[in-house]
């Protein structure tokens, strides 16, 4: 597959994610946390019942860089871990999945704090 069709598929499953979020926002009374939360859970799913994977091999980027890739990410953490060492493996799994992908987060979140100002809603 060329460059440029791979990036149109990134691009287009990644948009038709915030879409989906985007026409919830409007339809109804769903808060952003609510459909953050509904998208997370949705990546659970998608990756315990082996679906995602195949999303993953199509869309690549579009579906693992939104919320819905973190879900998986989490879930195939605590499945993995729950196969190595049991109930523990699967609490200690996801957290162990996801942990580089969570400190980059707070480190970039603090340098930008430390370069922008703040600005209180009037």
């Amino acid at each position: 597959m060329n460059y440029f069709l791979t990036y149109l598929i990134v691009f287009a499953v990644g948009g038709l994610v915030c879409l989906i979020g985007q026409v919830i926002i409007n339809l109804t009374k769903f808060t952003s946390a609510r459909i953050l939360v509904t998208f997370l859970l949705l990546g659970v799913l998608l990756e315990t019942i082996g679906v995602f994977k195949y999303i993953k091999d199509f869309a690549q980027a579009g579906i693992t860089i939104p919320i819905i890739g973190f879900g998986s990410n989490l879930a195939k953490g605590a499945i993995e871990g729950a196969q190595q060492d049991g109930l523990i493996g699967a609490l200690v799994g996801g957290a162990e999945a996801s942990a580089a992908g969570v400190a980059v987060a707070i480190f970039v979140g603090f340098v930008v704090a430390l370069f922008a100002q703040s600005k209180t809603k009037k």
